[in-house]
């Protein structure tokens, strides 16, 4: 919103213009990174550890034979929770629940759907995350930046001429109301292999900037 000061100015006053610049635009992204988890359960804490790990090894050898970097998959948890069932208003021991989670980065876009599918049929059973991200991020929110000041630019430019100023208002400050645009994010919930490819749609993402810009005049 727009603020201009009122008509009567003492002349030891300062006259300020205070305007909101805006930019947004939309880009593809260049990666995605998606949570994988295998969850087994047992009575036997050793049983449900050991097909853990060899589900989640699989999974991972499965996903290096589609050319992922090995260092582009990462654990992002391990979990094991006793699990208990009430029965009649007594807890009764039900097993072990364990959880492995690991974050794969894939930087060919084209594969995501290959991707989770080979992670489902190799003893994953849950896709928790998919998230699509921008290589280089900050560039493209310095870009919003410089967009939004323009805009900022223009609006005070166009309020000094309604006013006929004799001279362009003088930017004085300038607040930063954002810290980067939105990340796409599409939760994705896979519980059984496919003899289809997982379709995926990428998107686009966008990236905004709000500079609060006071001017004097």
């Amino acid at each position: 919103m727009n603020q201009i000061g009122g008509n009567q100015f003492p002349s030891d006053t300062k006259r300020v213009i205070t305007v909101e610049g805006n930019s947004k635009f939309e880009v593809k992204p260049d990666f995605a990174a998606l949570q994988i988890d295998v969850v087994t359960q047992s009575e036997d804490l050793s049983e449900a550890q050991r097909e853990n790990s060899t589900k989640m090894n699989q999974v991972i050898q499965s996903l290096l034979a589609l050319n992922i970097d090995r260092n582009d998959i990462q654990t992002a948890f391990f979990n094991v929770f006793p699990g208990y069932d009430y029965v009649d208003g007594r807890q009764v021991f039900r097993g072990y629940e364990v959880t492995n989670a690991i974050t794969v980065e894939v930087h060919d876009l084209n594969k995501m759907g290959l991707v989770i599918d080979t992670a489902i049929q190799n003893g994953a059973n849950r896709i928790s995350q998919l998230e699509f991200k921008l290589e280089n991020d900050s560039a493209y929110y310095q870009k919003a930046l410089q967009l939004a000041l323009h805009n900022a630019h223009e609006k005070a430019n166009a309020i000094a001429s309604s006013l006929r100023l004799s001279y362009m208002p003088v930017p004085i400050e300038i607040t930063e109301e954002t810290t980067g645009g939105p990340i796409v994010v599409k939760s994705v919930s896979v519980s059984a292999a496919r003899t289809v490819e997982t379709p995926i749609e990428q998107g686009l993402i966008s990236v905004e900037a709000t500079l609060k810009v006071k001017y004097q005049f």
